[in-house]
């Protein structure tokens, strides 16, 4: 019977087969071009989305997750973790490796290893298979002007635990290496560009070098000690996890290498921010907010950078003598005002200071009196730290460091002549560096502040003559005055 039956069944022909072929692809593309011409654009796209959706949902056995490069208007801190993280991964499997590095003080050195545009990279973690791919798109109307993203693909059944456990793994051996950081950055912004520029920040600085009182130094590693544990603390306060700094004195004192210092100390990148470079308000945020956490926001000289630092007496009263508020209120919108103080202060110490985490914001000036006190009341400058001139302690470390000795019979001159004669750190270190024989070094610091001090006694001489000669001046200018006026009257 079952003989039978296979014998009565007929297999269709090669040729029936292709003739059915040949129709189903001309009624294929008749209904094509009849929905082509019948239905709108986006609601061709709609049907083929659903479309696409309903065969993903029935047919595929993968998921897949998408990380941004930015998230509400901040950097995506995810997404950094996977940057971080993916170039430990790369193994066999991976076809493509970006190279390079930015040391220009050390050509030779070893390239540093980064994931490029649409490179995969495999990964393995607790027995699942996953999938990194990275992409690129221009963005023309928004900042910034390339956005970046990864596609992590996994299977369907594993997607709650790469959420549970593979995600949080990530971020963990990010923050170990964040915490471990062979290089450290330094970024300015490139206003053309509308984005952080960097290159690799190598200052020898350190809190052993640094020339200053060491119980001041203690003091700012203890605070800085104390900042970094904290977190629970910040968070448990309702204040941001951050920390301000201003640093001010004369020219020369070490603002800057204490910032250098304070950079190594923690293994934190600077972002060093000049504000004359900035637009406005808008633009300040979204130059801020680019910023990565457990990073040195650095804008030096803040007295000379911009006129919303300044006190507001000061700016009403003699940069626009003839300006009113009411004028000031009716600027024209394509007219860029600068950054403003409440601009600056509201990331400083308003809403938009809780966007970041783990953040130094160190301020430098040579004339702290230029400054509004808005900028200096605490919760905005925690910590207030006068550089001033050398001081005996000081000058040993600097000795100590440039010429490698502890003692010598000229440090009591030496010392006794910083006590009188105001010399900064730097005008001490010039003197230093001018012989590697400590004797000829410390013979030619002697001499620089003899000529100072000196110079020093012309300068209050000639302006006592100059307060005598006045003096003079006026006398004999009241009497020939005296003198015209009596001969009016006879």
């Amino acid at each position: 019977m079952a003989s039978m039956f296979a014998g009565d069944l007929k297999l269709p022909s090669i040729s029936s087969l292709l003739s059915f072929y040949a129709s189903f692809s001309a009624l294929a593309m008749i209904i094509r071009t009849i929905l082509n011409e019948a239905l709108p654009r986006p609601v061709r796209h709609f049907i083929a989305a659903k479309f696409s959706d309903l065969v993903s949902t029935h047919f595929s056995t993968s998921f897949t997750f998408v990380i941004e490069d930015r998230w509400h208007a901040v950097t995506n801190e995810t997404f950094r973790a996977v940057q971080a993280y993916l170039p430990t991964r790369a193994g066999p499997a991976t076809n493509r490796l970006l190279l390079g590095h930015n040391d220009t003080n050390n050509t030779a050195a070893p390239p540093q290893s980064g994931i490029p545009v649409e490179a995969k990279v495999f990964d393995h973690f607790q027995g699942m298979k996953l999938e990194w791919t990275l992409h690129e798109k221009e963005t023309k109307k928004f900042y910034p002007r390339h956005s970046h993203w990864y596609e992590l693909r996994c299977s369907k059944k594993d997607k709650d635990r790469v959420m549970e456990t593979y995600l949080p793994h990530i971020c963990r051996e990010a923050q170990k290496i964040f915490n471990h950081r062979e290089v450290l950055n330094i970024h300015t912004y490139d206003n053309d560009g509308s984005s952080w520029e960097s290159t690799v920040f190598k200052h020898p600085a350190t809190f052993d070098t640094l020339a200053m009182e060491p119980e001041a130094k203690r003091r700012i590693i203890d605070d800085l000690d104390t900042f970094i544990q904290r977190k629970e603390y910040f968070q448990s306060v309702g204040r941001a996890w951050k920390r301000g700094y201003l640093l001010y004195g004369p020219p020369g004192t070490g603002k800057s290498t204490l910032v250098a210092a304070i950079a190594n100390y923690l293994r934190f990148h600077i972002y060093d921010l000049q504000l004359q470079s900035v637009k406005n308000d808008s633009e300040l945020r979204r130059v801020l907010t680019a910023t990565t956490n457990r990073s040195i926001l650095l804008i030096e000289d803040v007295d000379c950078s911009s006129k919303s630092t300044k006190p507001r007496a000061t700016r009403d009263d003699k940069e626009n003598p003839d300006e009113s508020d009411d004028e000031t209120k009716d600027r024209l919108p394509f007219d860029d005002p600068g950054v403003t103080l409440s601009g600056l202060l509201n990331f400083i110490d308003g809403l938009w200071s809780t966007c970041g985490d783990e953040r130094i914001i160190i301020f430098t000036t040579n004339h702290k009196e230029k400054l509004d006190p808005a900028m200096l009341r605490p919760g905005r400058m925690d910590v207030h730290l006068y550089m001033g001139h050398c001081t005996p302690a000081a000058f040993r470390v600097l000795a100590a460091r440039y010429l490698g000795i502890q003692e010598h019979s000229l440090y009591e001159c030496v010392e006794d002549l910083m006590q009188k004669i105001p010399t900064t750190p730097a005008e001490v270190a010039q003197q230093l560096m001018k012989s590697d024989k400590p004797e000829v070094a410390l013979e030619s610091l002697v001499e620089f502040m003899k000529t100072k001090e000196s110079e020093s006694e012309n300068s209050k001489l000639f302006t006592k003559e100059e307060v005598v000669i006045k003096q003079e001046v006026t006398k004999s200018t009241e009497e020939e005055v005296a003198e015209q006026d009596d001969k009016k009257l006879l």
